[in-house]
């Protein structure tokens, strides 16, 4: 069972979600406006959000900034757009899956079970040694990192990826290896990897074009190593 708040303005759509969810045994909670999702975020634990776009307050893919803002809860978005640049923004703004209504209970719950999995593997039980890289820290049991003793402000994905490569320091991981294993897709886009990448690269006061821990081999893959 899981729990999980339904951010959905359409009545009908709502209800059904909430209907399905129920039977299927998860603790639903449900709202119609972004505002009220934030609200509800910031107040109760959940497992998961199901977020429609079409928000009466606000876009729903500004919401999904503002819910990465404060949680890392996993967000499927669940709308009736279905352009493939928008799929990928959003994607690479936080969202963990996307659904294009209309969409069967079925496809609803094969997509839930497979983001649950996903945020349960990486919440699981860690090694417990403290991994260290240069001036890198990062202990995988209590999900914190720190630089040259400063603690690093990380979302969840950014975490899992800077302790992945830091487990393997000095190895080049291909993109391939990096989506199966940080976000156990067997294919996905490689724009996903680079814009998580830029985002680490600045926490961590480097750039691509000066790299100091993080080196990108065109065509190859991404290391993790000490400055030199």
């Amino acid at each position: 069972m899981a729990s999980v708040l339904v951010v959905e303005d359409d009545q009908f759509v709502r209800s059904a979600l909430i209907r399905h969810l129920t039977d299927a045994s998860h603790a639903v909670r449900s709202v119609g406006t972004a505002l009220e999702a934030l609200r509800e975020v910031a107040h109760h634990r959940f497992d998961l959000v199901i977020l429609d776009l079409g928000l009466p307050d606000l876009d729903g893919s500004e919401a999904l900034k503002m819910l990465r803002g404060i949680t890392d809860v996993p967000v499927i978005i669940a709308t009736a757009r279905d352009d493939e640049a928008e799929i990928v923004r959003l994607l690479n703004d936080g969202a963990d899956d996307y659904l294009t209504k209309p969409f069967s209970v079925e496809h609803l719950s094969a997509r839930m079970a497979a983001v649950l999995r996903r945020a349960r593997a990486a919440g699981g039980e860690p090694p417990s040694r403290v991994l260290r890289v240069g001036g890198l820290s990062i202990d995988p049991l209590r999900r914190q990192a720190e630089l040259d003793g400063a603690a690093l402000d990380l979302t969840r994905r950014e975490f899992d990826l800077l302790a992945f490569l830091a487990g393997r320091p000095g190895v080049v991981v291909a993109r391939r290896e990096l989506l199966a294993e940080v976000w156990q897709q067997a294919y996905g886009d490689d724009q996903t990897i680079d814009v998580h990448l830029s985002w680490l690269r600045r926490k961590l006061g480097e750039t691509a074009a000066n790299p100091r821990y993080l080196h990108t081999l065109r065509g190859v893959g991404v290391k993790l190593e000490p400055p030199r």
